[in-house]
């Protein structure tokens, strides 16, 4: 019995060994290709800018089914109301409670720009655009259809990567307009014409806690989230595997990543910005 232990866990432990190196070599594969197509982005601009506009139109206004509901701006314009309308609803009766109903549109303008706005954009940016680029990647993966474009002598990450990563980034400042605008749209209606509070009181409790810096701080967040997502979900596109089957593997693996790195980059600027007293005084 025991002199058959060690040959036992012999088995697990290099199990073991093997999956912690798989797993690391992967994460040196994927920040390789990250700044492959960082890197690509000079050449995606000066060879291939009719693939970036092309990239562009499709992000923003879609395609085929997608492009009857608008695209992608309508996708998350929708979000984000819905998001704004929630601080309308749960917000004024949570106030109300304490007798500070007026302080609605403080929530409003506190909770859209530092966090509902760009954690809802990032959220639509992966479920939308994120998820067909993956899907389109993949599908001319396993057409070797890649194969194809290098052996043409194309630089395949930027024809393919750097390009889609620089149309999000593009894409991802009228969306993110749009997005907010929504969302203050939707808090104030809702608190107003549905609630009956005051337009004044509203606006004016909404204009003084509105920071102009805060808006710019949070396009550079939704820009960061673009970033991650466009090259979180090439990758996978890109060294998708496995058939049709694979596909849909990669598109699946690319959102939950996505996902999670959504809302670490949501956490980490907030903290580095706002830091932990959130950089505001209510006093009265």
């Amino acid at each position: 019995m025991t002199s058959s232990a060690p040959s036992t866990r012999a088995p697990r432990l290099r199990r073991t060994v093997v999956g912690l190196a798989a797993g690391w070599n992967r994460i040196g594969t994927q920040t390789e290709f990250y700044g492959r197509t960082v890197r690509s982005i000079g050449d995606a601009v000066v060879h291939y800018r009719t693939e970036i506009a092309v990239q562009i139109a499709q992000m923003s206004l879609g395609t085929g089914a997608l492009a009857v509901v608008g695209g992608t701006i309508v996708i998350v314009g929708f979000l984000t109301m819905s998001a704004g309308a929630l601080i309308a609803v749960q917000g004024y009766n949570t106030l109300a409670g304490v007798g500070v109903e007026a302080l609605t549109g403080f929530a409003s303008a506190y909770l859209n720009v530092r966090i509902i706005g760009p954690l809802t954009t990032g959220i639509g940016l992966a479920a939308t655009i994120g998820a067909g680029a993956t899907a389109q990647l993949g599908a001319m993966r396993i057409a070797e259809e890649i194969d194809a474009l290098e052996v043409m002598g194309v630089r395949s990450i930027a024809y393919l990567a750097s390009t889609r990563l620089l149309a999000g980034m593009i894409v991802v400042i009228p969306l993110y307009c749009v997005a907010v605008l929504m969302s203050f749209v939707a808090a104030r209606v809702g608190t107003t014409a549905i609630y009956g509070q005051s337009t004044g009181v509203y606006d004016h409790y909404f204009t003084t806690f509105l920071n102009p810096l805060d808006l710019v701080w949070s396009f550079v967040q939704a820009i960061a989230m673009a970033v991650t997502v466009m090259v979180i979900h090439t990758y996978y596109g890109f060294n998708a595997s496995g058939g049709p089957a694979g596909v849909g593997e990669a598109v699946g693996r690319a959102v939950r990543a996505s996902l999670i790195v959504v809302v670490f980059v949501t956490l980490v600027i907030s903290l580095s910005v706002y830091g932990q007293s959130g950089n505001f005084n209510l006093s009265g």
